[in-house]
Order: structure tokens, then sequence, then C-alpha cells
């Protein structure tokens, strides 16, 4: 298993940043020459960062902290799950 892959990183973020704006949530993409970031965007102007990472049963989205990544619940869900962009606009606009 290759532990990073740019290009299913990309694929992931931006399919989650459509379905965020699709949900009226405001993103970004940045790509700052490392790992690709999606940055949420809430009505107070707070950046949410979220990253996604391969585990060995699949990609994850996660957001902060980010040294509580996969250890903390409510903070990761799977890439794969169709409600993805729900929960984390849920949990992460207030």
């Amino acid at each position: 298993m290759s532990t990073r892959d740019p290009r299913e990183e990309f694929i992931h973020l931006v399919r989650l940043g459509l379905d965020l704006r699709g949900l009226g949530v405001r993103t970004s993409l940045v790509v700052p020459g490392g790992r690709p970031v999606l940055k949420i965007m809430s009505a107070g102007e707070i950046h949410t960062r979220i990253t996604v990472i391969r585990r060995p049963c699949g990609w994850v989205f996660t957001w902060h902290p980010w040294w509580a990544r996969l250890w903390r619940p409510g903070q990761w869900i799977w890439a794969e799950a169709d409600n993805a962009a729900d929960v984390i606009a849920s949990a992460v606009i207030a």
C-alpha cells in the first residue's frame, strides 16, 4: 500500500469540495506544494482545514486538531461515505 498518492488525495478533496458547495458551504482547495488541503470558510470567516489520509481500510477525511487525526470521534469520516459532506458541514459549521 502506498502511503500517499497525491492524485487520489486531490480527487477526494475536489469531490468533497463540490459536495459541500452543493450544500451552500464556501470552500477553497489549496495545493501548497505538499499535501492538498480543502479549506472551509464559515460565517465567522474561520477556516477549517480538511485533509484526506489513506489508511489500511481506505481513505478518510480528517479535520482539526491536526494532532488528533483519527483518534477522536467526530473528527474524521470515511471518504467514500455518501454523507461525508453532510457530516463535515454539521461538525465544522457552527
